[in-house]
C-alpha cells in the first residue's frame, strides 16, 4: 500500500509539470506548424516562372561560350568543325536534361517543375538545328545533292536525320494549341523523345567510332538508360497500384 500511495503522489506532482510543458510548447509553436509542416511545400507555377529566365540564360551558355572563344581565337584550328561538333554535344546535353525533368519532379515531389521541360526541349531542338545547319553550310555548302548523298551513303548522317525529323515534329507540336488538338495522341507522340535520344546517342557513337573515342557516347548512353529505367519502374508501379 505504501508503494502504491507513493506512486500516486509522484503522479500528482508530475501532472502539473507535464501540463505546463504542453502549454509552453503550444505557445511557442506557431499555428499550423507540426509534423506535416516539416515537409517542404510544393512550388507554385509563379515560383517556377521566376526561375525560368535564369534557366533560359543558363541554357544559352554554349552560345556565350562560342562567342567568347571566337573573340579570343579559341575555336581550335578548325572552327567550323568545332562548332558543328560542339552544337551536337550540347543538343544531347539539353535532350538528357529534358528527359530528367519528369523523374526529378517525382523524386523531390515538385510537380510544378514540369513547366521547365518544354523550354529545355526547345533548347535541345535549337542546338540540334544549329548542328544540322553547321553541317549543311560548312561541310556541304548548302548543296542539296551533296546532302542527299550524305544521308544515303553515310550511316551516322542517316541516323542523325532519323533523329532530327521526329524532333522537328515534337517542336512544332509543343504548344498548348497542338496539345488540345491531338488529345491523348499528343502524349504518345512526345514519348518518341526516348527513341530520338537513343538515335542521337547512336549518331554520336558512330561519329566517335572513327576516332576510337567512345567515352562520351557510353556516358550519355548510360544516362539515357537510367532515365528510361526510371520511367519503366514508375509505369510498372502505377499499374500495380491500379485495382
Amino acid at each position: 500500500m505504501k508503494i502504491r500511495d507513493q506512486l500516486r503522489s509522484a503522479a500528482n506532482v508530475a501532472a502539473p509539470l507535464v501540463g505546463a510543458t504542453s502549454a509552453i510548447r503550444s505557445e511557442s509553436t506557431p499555428p499550423g506548424v507540426g509534423a506535416a509542416s516539416v515537409r517542404p511545400s510544393n512550388w507554385t507555377a509563379k515560383q517556377i516562372g521566376r526561375i525560368k529566365p535564369l534557366i533560359f540564360l543558363l541554357a544559352l551558355y554554349p552560345v556565350f561560350r562560342w562567342i567568347a572563344l571566337g573573340l579570343n581565337d579559341g575555336l581550335t584550328a578548325n572552327p567550323p568543325e568545332f562548332l558543328v561538333r560542339s552544337s551536337g554535344v550540347w543538343a544531347l546535353v539539353a535532350l538528357c536534361l529534358t528527359l530528367a525533368v519528369t523523374p526529378l519532379r517525382r523524386l523531390i515531389g515538385q510537380p510544378a517543375l514540369v513547366r521547365c521541360r518544354r523550354m529545355l526541349g526547345l533548347f535541345a531542338f535549337f542546338y540540334t538545328t544549329l548542328h544540322l545547319l553547321g553541317w549543311a553550310f560548312w561541310e556541304r555548302g548548302w548543296s542539296l545533292v551533296s546532302m542527299w548523298h550524305d544521308v544515303l551513303g553515310r550511316t551516322f548522317i542517316t541516323i542523325g536525320m532519323l533523329a532530327f525529323i521526329p524532333m522537328l515534329a515534337l517542336a512544332f507540336t509543343s504548344t498548348q494549341g497542338w496539345m488540345r488538338r491531338l488529345g491523348r495522341g499528343w502524349q504518345y507522340l512526345h514519348r518518341s523523345v526516348y527513341a530520338i535520344a537513343a538515335l542521337s546517342v547512336w549518331h554520336f557513337w558512330l561519329i566517335r567510332a572513327g576516332k576510337n573515342n567512345f567515352f562520351e557516347p557510353y556516358a550519355y548512353g548510360i544516362i539515357l538508360a537510367l532515365l528510361l529505367l526510371a520511367r519503366v519502374v514508375y509505369s510498372v508501379r502505377q499499374r500495380r497500384l491500379k485495382p
